[in-house]
C-alpha cells in the first residue's frame, strides 16, 4: 500500500503536464520532479515542485506532492503529519467525499484516494470504504487509477468480511486487466517490432498483466475461504499454484484450505514447506509471516484439540510479534501505532498482539485456567471492547475460576469430600458431619467494587450484561436461514453475477445483515440467537450464584423462550428455572419445570442443519474440534439429564413433605444412572430420608459405602440442587491468516 504514495504523486504531475493552459517550463519541472522521485531524489524533488509552486500557487496538487515527497523522505513514518495535511487541503477545497455528484469531481480524486490509504493503514476501515466506494463510481474513464481503487476495495472487502462485494470488484478487476491487454497489444502491433525497446517494454507490460492476474486468484481463494465455499476454492487453488508456485502465500493459501476441509495433518505439512525466510519483512509487506506461521500452527492444533501444544504455538507467535514490533520502533504494546509516529505506514498493520491474546485466552480457557484466560482476554477487551463474544468469554472465565473442584468433576467418581464435611471425636463419641449444601467455592469481592475487573461472579455479571447490550434487538419475522460461517457471506452456490453486484451496490437482504464481533467474524442472524442462548444461560447461572433469584428466573424464561434452543440449553433453562422458583417458595411452578419430559436432547453442538449451513459454531472452526470434550459434571445422555431432574424434582417434592413422591424420584433416578456416575447430592437425599424414618444405622450404611442401597426409601433436600455449569463453546477468533502478497495497492 506504501508504494502507492509514488504512483499518486506521478499522477499529478501527469495531469499538470497535459492540463492544458500550461507552459512548457512548467512541464519540463513537473517532469524533473516526477523522474527525481521515482529515482528517490526526494530533496532533489521537492526542489523541482516548490520552483513550480513559485509559477503556479493556486494549484493544490503540488502542495499535495510535496506532501508526499516529504513522506516518503521521512521513510513514510509520518503518517498523522500526512493525513492533517490531506485533510487541510481536503477543507480548502470546501468538499467532501459525500457530496461528490459528477465526473467533475474526479479531478480531486487522488486525493480522497490517499485518504483512503491512509485511513486503511490506521485500521479506520470503514472510512476508507466510504470513500472507495464513492470513488469506483466514477473509475470507467480512468482505467489506469481504477486498478489501484479497486484492489483498495477488494482489500478491505476482505478485511471486513464481505466476500461476495470483493469476488465483485475482482470480476471487474478482471475485465480491466483483459481490455488493457488488449489495448497494448494492439498499440505494440502497430509499433515497429523489430524494436529492441518496444520487445523489452512489451514483456514488462506482459510480465505485470501475468502478476496481477495473480494476484487475483489469491484474492478469490481468499474471499472463497471466508464464504467457506470449498468447491470454487478447489479450482481457484489450482490457478494460485499454477501462477505462484511453491510460494509462501500460494502454500499458506492452500494450508488454509485444507484446514477448512478437517485434513489438520496436510495443513500442517503445507505450512512447514513454506519458506517463510524468503518473503520480505514486516517494512515492505507490513507483514510478519512468522508471526502468521506460528498462529495458524497453533489454530490447526486447537482444532485438533491439543489445546496446550495450540497454546505453545500462539505463545510463539507472540514473541515473534513482539519481536517484529521492537524492530519496527515499537515496544510491542502498540503505543507508537497509535501515535501513527516513527513506524513506517506500511507497517501499521503488522502488530497482531491484541489478536493473538485472544487466541491465546481462548485456548487457556479450555485447558482449564481460567485465571490466566481472564488476564489476556481482559487485554484485548481495551481494543474489542464492542465484541459480544468476547464478553461472554471473560463471563466463561468468571465462572470456570469460582465454580467448585470437587473430586467427582476431577476424576468422575463419586466422592465423598461432597458428603462428609468432618469427622469429630473417636470411638463411641466419635460424630459425623455432613454438608449442609453443595461445595461451591465462589469468590466474592467483598467490600470492592463489582466493575473493578476481578475474575469474581460479580464481574461475570457485568459482563454478560455488556454481551447482552450489544447484541442486536430480536428480528420481528423470520427470514430464510443464511449460509455462510466466518463472514458476510453466501455459499458457492449462491455465486451468481446478480446477487455479487446486489451485494457491491448496497442492496443487502435481510439474511445478509451482520453485526462485527472484532477480532472474530461478524454475526449472522443465526450465530447471533445461537451467541444470545449462551449468554442468557450463563446469566441465569451468575445470577443464581450471587443470590438474586428474580434476576435468574428472568433470564432463565428469556431462554426458555428462544426460538432455535439447542438441547442443552434447554435442559439448563428448566434447571436454573426450577431453582430460582424453588428460592422463590413457587414449588408448584418449579415441579412443571422439573418434569423429565421436558428434556429430549442434551446435545451440546449444534444441530446438524445449522451445522449443514456452515454457520459459526464458536470462533473458529469450519471442522467440529475433535478434542472438544463433555465436561464430567454434564449429563452425557438424555437418561443422565432426566435422572437429575428426577434427583432435583424429588428435592422440591420433599420440601412440600410429599415424601412418597420423593422416594419414587429417587428410586427411578438411581435406576437409570450407573452406580458411580449417582451425585454425592442424591446420596445426601438418602441419608435424609433415613434420619427422617429413624434409621440411622442405615443413614451410616450410606454414607460408609458412599452410595444408594436398594433398600432406600429417597427423600431429598432442597440442598440437592447443584447447578450444572453452562456449556462454554469458545473458540480462537483467527482464522488462518495468509500473507498476502498483494498488500501494496500498485499501478502502472
Amino acid at each position: 500500500m506504501a508504494e502507492t504514495g509514488s504512483d499518486q504523486a506521478g499522477d499529478m504531475k501527469h495531469d499538470n503536464i497535459s492540463s492544458p493552459g500550461i507552459s512548457d517550463q512548467e512541464k519540463e519541472m513537473a517532469t524533473n520532479a516526477f523522474e527525481a522521485f521515482n529515482a528517490g531524489s526526494y530533496d532533489e524533488s521537492l526542489k523541482h515542485l516548490d520552483s513550480l509552486q513559485e509559477l503556479n500557487k493556486d494549484d493544490y496538487k503540488i502542495t499535495m506532492n510535496k506532501a508526499i515527497t516529504e513522506f516518503y523522505k521521512s521513510g513514510q513514518t509520518t503518517t498523522g503529519t500526512l493525513k492533517q495535511m490531506l485533510m487541510t487541503l481536503k477543507n480548502q477545497m470546501h468538499t467532501a467525499v459525500e457530496d461528490i455528484d459528477g465526473l467533475d469531481d474526479v479531478e480531486n480524486s487522488i486525493l480522497y484516494y490517499n485518504q483512503a490509504v491512509i485511513h486503511y493503514h490506521m485500521r479506520q476501515y470503514s472510512e476508507a470504504i466510504s470513500i472507495g466506494e464513492k470513488l469506483y463510481q466514477f473509475l470507467e474513464p480512468f482505467e489506469r487509477f481504477a486498478q489501484a481503487v479497486c484492489f483498495l476495495l477488494v482489500d478491505l472487502y476482505l478485511l471486513t468480511f464481505q466476500p461476495e462485494k470483493a469476488l465483485h470488484l475482482l470480476a471487474v478487476l478482471e475485465k480491466l486487466t483483459v481490455k488493457e491487454g488488449n489495448s497494448k497489444n494492439g498499440k505494440g502491433e502497430g509499433a515497429n517490432s523489430t524494436n529492441k525497446e518496444s520487445t523489452a517494454l512489451k514483456a514488462e507490460f506482459t510480465a505485470m498483466i501475468e502478476a496481477a492476474k495473480s494476484k487475483m486468484h489469491q484474492y478469490k481463494v481468499r474471499a472463497y475461504i471466508q464464504m467457506k465455499s470449498l468447491k470454487a476454492c478447489k479450482r481457484e487453488i489450482k490457478s494460485v499454484m499454477n501462477t505462484s508456485g511453491n510460494s509462501a502465500p500460494s502454500l499458506f493459501l492452500k494450508s488454509n484450505f485444507e484446514y477448512l476441509r478437517g485434513n489438520y495433518r496436510k495443513a500442517v505439512k503445507l505450512l512447514n514447506s513454506s519458506n517463510i525466510a524468503e518473503h520480505p519483512g514486516p517494512l515492505k509487506t507490513g507483514e510478519c509471516v512468522r508471526c502468521m506461521f506460528w498462529n495458524n500452527l497453533g489454530c490447526i492444533h486447537f482444532a485438533m484439540g491439543k489445546h496446550n501444544l495450540g497454546l505453545f504455538y500462539f505463545k510463539k507467535a507472540l514473541q515473534e510479534n513482539d519481536n517484529t514490533c521492537a524492530q519496527l520502533g515499537d515496544g510491542g504494546n502498540g503505543q507508537a501505532a497509535k501515535m501513527f509516529t516513527g513506524i513506517p505506514m506500511c507497517a501499521l498493520l503488522a502488530n497482531k498482539r491484541y489478536e493473538l491474546l485472544y487466541n491465546c485466552g481462548i485456548q487457556l480457557l479450555h485447558i482449564g485456567r481460567p485465571l490466566a484466560a481472564f488476564e489476556c482476554l481482559m487485554e484485548a477487551v481495551q481494543v474489542y471492547h464492542s465484541s459480544p463474544r468476547l464478553w461472554l468469554r471473560l463471563a466463561e472465565c468468571c465462572i470456570t475460576a469460582n465454580k467448585g473442584s470437587s473430586e467427582q468433576e476431577t476424576k468422575g467418581l463419586p466422592s465423598k469430600k461432597g458428603i462428609v464435611q468432618a469427622v469429630v471425636g473417636q470411638g463411641y463419641h466419635r460424630k459425623i458431619v455432613l454438608a449442609s449444601q453443595s461445595t461451591q467455592n465462589t469468590i466474592y469481592s467483598e467490600g470492592q467494587s463489582a466493575a473493578i475487573p476481578v475474575a469474581s461472579m460479580e464481574f461475570a455479571a457485568i459482563c454478560l450484561r455488556n454481551a447482552l447490550l450489544l447484541l442486536p434487538e430480536h428480528q420481528q419475522h423470520d427470514s430464510k436461514p443464511d449460509i455462510g460461517s466466518k463472514s458476510c457471506s453466501q455459499s458457492g452456490s449462491t455465486e451468481s453475477g446478480s446477487e455479487t453486484s446486489d451485494a457491491c451496490s448496497g442492496k443487502t437482504q435481510e439474511g445478509d445483515k451482520f453485526i462485527p464481533a472484532a477480532p472474530s467474524s461478524p454475526l449472522r442472524k443465526q450465530e447471533v440467537e445461537n451467541l444470545r442462548c449462551s449468554i442468557l444461560a450463563c446469566s441465569a447461572y451468575v445470577a443464581l450464584a450471587l443470590g438474586d433469584n428474580l434476576m435468574a428466573l428472568n433470564h432463565a424464561e428469556k431462554l426458555l423462550h428462544q426460538t432455535k434452543l439447542s438441547g442443552s440449553l434447554k435442559f439448563l433453562g428448566h434447571l436454573y428455572a426450577a431453582e430460582a422458583l424453588i428460592s422463590l417458595d413457587r414449588i408448584s411452578d418449579a415441579i412443571a419445570h422439573l418434569n423429565p419430559e421436558n428434556v429430549t436432547d442434551v446435545s451440546l453442538g449444534v444441530s446438524s442443519s445449522e451445522q449443514d449451513q456452515g454457520s459459526d459454531k464458536g470462533d473458529l472452526e469450519p471442522v467440529e474440534s475433535s478434542g472438544k470434550q463433555t465436561p464430567l459434571c454434564y449429563p452425557s445422555s438424555v437418561s443422565s439429564a432426566r435422572a437429575t431432574m428426577l434427583f432435583n424434582l424429588g428435592s422440591a417434592y420433599c420440601l412440600r413433605s410429599e415424601y412418597e413422591k420423593a422416594r419414587k424420584c429417587l428410586h427411578q433416578a438411581a435406576s437409570m444412572v450407573n452406580t458411580k456416575e449417582i451425585p454425592p447430592e442424591a446420596i445426601l437425599l438418602g441419608v435424609y430420608l433415613e434420619l427422617q424414618n429413624g434409621n440411622t444405622q442405615l443413614a451410616l450404611q450410606i454414607i460408609k459405602r458412599n452410595q444408594l442401597l436398594p433398600s432406600v426409601k429417597p427423600i431429598s433436600s432442597p440442598d440437592l440442587r447443584k447447578k450444572p455449569l453452562p456449556f462454554q463453546s469458545s473458540q480462537p477468533v483467527q482464522p488462518i491468516q495468509t500473507p498476502s502478497s498483494f498488500t501494496q495497492v500498485q499501478r502502472k
